[in-house]
């Protein structure tokens, strides 16, 4: 296969750190007015208690639920319940399952890519958290022991957008709007630790298979959620390793965990926490919607 020639682009700048109180405080409320705006919602801080208010209505899930594929009005119908799904036979026929990695490495090993680097799980929203700038083909290569130290993860191309494998994805108009596809591309062990978005989030499993925690929006006292950004709020607990000790609450949340195998596609409302590790090397990709949560369509928000 010969080499695809692929022109570098340059990487988003990294966030930065407010300067001051004031700096941090301006930035939230500049932020929360952008949200509201992009989804058509008068308040941040009303979508999100309707969401949690809804949630509170919702029977307590014992599995995750798999589902032949869906067209747009059945999954709609489905997504309006605001439970999690997993879908089967959409992502399978994506031209992108049928690429391996040494053809990804050869094809688009030029591609700028930014890598978690560090202990990134103990500290994954933060601003200044640790990146590593490098080619595709770089990051590919890496031996993973060689540039994190003893006992941290290794390092995660997470969150990224990668414009020349969109073509590769057919996306599902399951939303009147959506954000751009983000990829997420990692060895064994590379993890994303409990969160919660509010918006709803289509996530597909490309490559390998991923464990996936999650739990209602509404127990995020009992997760101990803090705030990252209007619409991002994550937690400390480890449902897999769960430290009761140090968070007692955390009994009381209703956690179930799933396996996406290659070819899923795993629905998440807007609002439920989840923690995602990679159990194999894999590939994943997906979406945020930016409009009202489909379970909240008849509320006035």
């Amino acid at each position: 296969m010969q080499e695809r020639s692929v022109t570098k682009g340059p990487l988003p700048p990294l966030p930065t750190v407010a300067a001051t109180p004031e700096d941090a405080a301006a930035r939230k409320r500049a932020q929360e007015e952008r949200d509201a705006a992009v989804r058509g919602v008068s308040s941040i801080t009303a979508m999100r208690e309707a969401v949690k208010q809804h949630a509170r209505s919702l029977p307590i899930l014992v599995e995750i639920p798999r589902l032949k594929r869906l067209d747009a009005n059945a999954f709609a119908a489905r997504a309006r319940e605001g439970l999690p799904f997993i879908m089967t036979g959409l992502v399978g026929q994506w031209p992108l399952c049928g690429v391996t990695p040494a053809e990804l490495r050869e094809r688009y090993g030029d591609l700028p890519v930014r890598a978690r680097v560090g202990d990134y799980i103990r500290q994954p929203f933060r601003a200044d958290r640790p990146m590593r700038d490098m080619t595709l083909r770089e990051y590919l290569d890496l031996e993973p022991e060689r540039i994190h130290g003893e006992g941290d993860p290794p390092p995660y191309v997470g969150n990224l957008e990668l414009r020349e494998l969109n073509r590769l994805c057919h996306w599902p108009a399951y939303f009147r709007k959506m954000g751009p596809p983000r990829f997420w591309l990692g060895p064994v062990g590379t993890m994303t630790p409990l969160h919660c978005d509010f918006d709803d989030n289509i996530f597909a499993q490309v490559w390998g298979r991923k464990r996936i925690f999650l739990a209602p929006p509404h127990h995020d006292a009992y997760l101990y959620a803090n705030e990252a950004n209007p619409v991002l709020f994550g937690s400390p607990f480890d449902p897999e390793v769960p430290d009761f000790d140090a968070y007692p609450l955390a009994r009381q949340a209703a956690t179930v965990s799933c396996i996406v195998e290659p070819g899923d596609m795993l629905y998440v409302p807007a609002g439920w926490f989840h923690q995602v590790r990679a159990l194999e090397f894999s590939l994943s990709s997906n979406r945020w919607a930016r409009g009202v949560p489909l379970a909240l369509q008849d509320d006035a928000i």
